[in-house]
């Protein structure tokens, strides 16, 4: 039996979930990925949002302009979706069809291609984005997830421990 990629993602958003996302926090998230893509040697480009506003954005070596111009298009997608880029085009094709085919959006402004995130908050919702391209969608949305688990867990970038676990009640 494999496991429904739709419910999978969804499940990993429930949990990458920070107590809160400060410009600081934003600058740290963009500081992590970085930190991630140079020990992997990963030539992507990074965009770190906090609202509409950009807190962090760097391109490694090995990374084009393209890369800047697919973060946009990623980034839309999950500002408008609320849901990870991936997450959305899985949803699509899930359904039989693709988001180019059926969104009904402009193909040269959005794109369900993995790697924007939405940074969501406890208790008020999506605050801000974090988008890499220069990968394959796949490791693009799990290396934004995997920077975003390590804030969840209080283990971000080192001299920083602002999120910690969310609470989970009582």
């Amino acid at each position: 039996m494999t496991e429904d990629p739709v419910a999978s993602l969804e499940a990993e958003q429930q949990r990458l979930v920070l107590r809160q996302f400060t410009y600081e926090d934003a600058w740290n998230l963009g500081v992590l990925l970085r930190e991630l893509a140079v020990a992997r040697n990963a030539p992507v480009a990074i965009d770190v949002r906090h609202g509409a506003r950009q807190v962090f954005r760097c391109a490694l070596p090995g990374s084009s302009a393209d890369n800047d111009v697919w973060i946009d298009r990623k980034r839309r997608v999950a500002e408008r979706y609320a849901a990870p880029s991936f997450l959305v085009g899985a949803r699509f094709r899930a359904k039989g069809t693709t988001f180019e085919e059926s969104s009904r959006l402009d193909p040269d402004s959005f794109a369900a291609h993995g790697g924007s995130y939405p940074v969501t908050v406890e208790g008020v919702g999506v605050v801000g984005t974090a988008t890499v391209s220069g990968l394959p969608q796949a490791e693009d949305h799990a290396l934004v997830a995997e920077a975003l688990t390590r804030l969840v867990n209080g283990l971000g970038h080192p001299g920083t421990l602002v999120n910690g676990p969310a609470r989970t009640g009582g």
